[in-house]
């Protein structure tokens, strides 16, 4: 096994927990009819334009367009964000902290609108820790998309077969592998502690 020297994090539901249901289960009380305007008008498809860089007005307006009568509803996406994500995942920055404590190459990839990660950023200062984080939004490439990593290696000098990969989404995972990283998909700390420990890092 060749030496892991550079610790790459994805953020949403890594390190953050992100669940869009939050603020809707509020506004749309049925379930049913939650789940279809999740499933149908505010889709994880018209979401990651905004991580790939679209601006929100440019989102809400495509989406006014074809469901009117949901106006209310589309602009209370962007509107109530902030309730999306409630918090940090348990324990995960523990480990950054303890990875960075003890001397490692840590950056973050992350699927992220540029507004909304800044505003994460104010709210949990532990993400201006890293030694440096790709914001797609800011460079309008997403994830599993190949140029996105070769990009984030490229940048911050990542060696990558010396590089490990922590993301919550499998498809992300497959495409740092392609790209000739190590990765593992995140489930939880104590797994993330075991992940770490098999590739030769261990932590306190």
């Amino acid at each position: 096994m060749s030496e892991i020297r550079h610790i790459v994090f994805d953020i949403g539901n890594v390190l953050l927990r992100w669940d869009p249901e939050i603020p809707f289960r509020r506004l749309i009380p049925d379930e049913a009819e939650r789940r279809q305007f999740l499933a149908e008008v505010c889709t994880p498809d018209w979401n990651l334009e905004q991580d790939r860089g679209r601006k929100w007005q440019d989102a809400e307006a495509a989406l006014i367009g074809e469901f009117p009568e949901q106006e209310a509803l589309i602009r209370a996406w962007r509107a109530h964000w902030h309730e999306m994500v409630p918090g940090s995942i348990e324990e995960t920055p523990l480990i950054l902290d303890a990875l960075l404590s003890s001397g490692h190459d840590v950056t973050a990839l992350t699927n992220f609108a540029d507004d909304t990660f800044t505003e994460a950023q104010e709210r949990f200062p532990y993400l201006r820790l890293f030694r440096g984080i790709t914001v797609s939004g800011r460079i309008e490439l997403v994830k599993p998309d190949p140029a996105i990593y070769r990009l984030h290696a490229d940048t911050f000098g990542l060696a990558p077969a010396a590089t490990l990969f922590f993301d919550d989404n499998a498809a992300n995972v497959e495409a740092a592998r392609a790209a000739g990283w190590k990765a593992e998909r995140f489930i939880d700390a104590a797994t993330m502690r075991a992940d770490l420990a098999r590739h030769g890092i261990v932590i306190s």
